[in-house]
């Protein structure tokens, strides 16, 4: 489906405007994650090196010219091309869902105390920021150069690495087998489980539009 929509905007301003910006959106989703995390993770006072809010309204202006574009696009154009019109709108959904993910780890690291440290999960939890950061960062390069192969693979690794791994974290806490944390630590922590969980989520739908039709974005590829 994505080689369809590249070609289509090889020959189209429009889409191919809308494709540069959320290239665009995706460099600046990824800036806000690695410091919404850094703030969380290494700060005791919520340092952050960049206006998360500021470039947070940023993405939400990209998605609605995006919209914008296609709209516009399509009117002219007509059906024709309406599939590759309806895959844009929903990955430019899955980017503006990340950014906002990572703006509610800066929140969270502004209302906490100080670092957010794991205990006895803290093994499981360095782990999974260590997957979720490079299946975000392997999905941005796997969409920008419509590397199926590459997408292919990073689809299968997010049910078992990252999916399944947050579960397991949240489960744990939730069930009261960790003993360990204080209450605010473990709120925090399954409250940022979920968070580097949907991150994945969206990372994953992001490159499924490289391998799936329209009806299947978001879902394993079809064997």
């Amino acid at each position: 489906m994505f080689k369809q929509i590249f070609q289509l905007f090889s020959s189209d301003s429009l889409y191919e405007q809308a494709l540069e910006e959320c290239h665009e959106m995706l460099d600046i989703d990824l800036t806000m994650f690695k410091a919404s995390m850094y703030s969380l993770r290494e700060s005791d006072n919520a340092e952050m090196s960049i206006n998360i809010f500021k470039l947070d309204k940023k993405i939400n202006r990209f998605e609605r010219d995006v919209r914008r574009k296609i709209m516009t696009h399509l009117a002219i154009s007509g059906s024709k091309d309406l599939g590759s019109g309806l895959v844009l709108v929903s990955v430019v959904i899955d980017i503006e869902r990340i950014g906002d993910y990572t703006k509610n780890i800066y929140e969270m690291a502004i209302n906490h105390p100080t670092k957010l440290v794991g205990g006895s999960l803290e093994k499981d939890l360095l782990a999974i920021e260590k997957k979720v950061t490079d299946v975000f960062e392997g999905s941005i390069i796997a969409f920008k150069n419509q590397d199926i192969p590459a997408a292919q693979k990073l689809m299968k690794t997010y049910k078992k690495k990252i999916s399944n791994s947050c579960d397991e974290i949240t489960h744990s806490i939730v069930s009261g087998k960790v003993a360990d944390l204080t209450t605010d630590q473990s709120a925090s922590l399954a409250l940022y489980a979920r968070f580097l969980k949907r991150i994945g989520a969206h990372s994953r739908n992001l490159i499924s539009s490289v391998v799936n039709p329209f009806e299947r974005l978001g879902y394993s590829e079809k064997e």
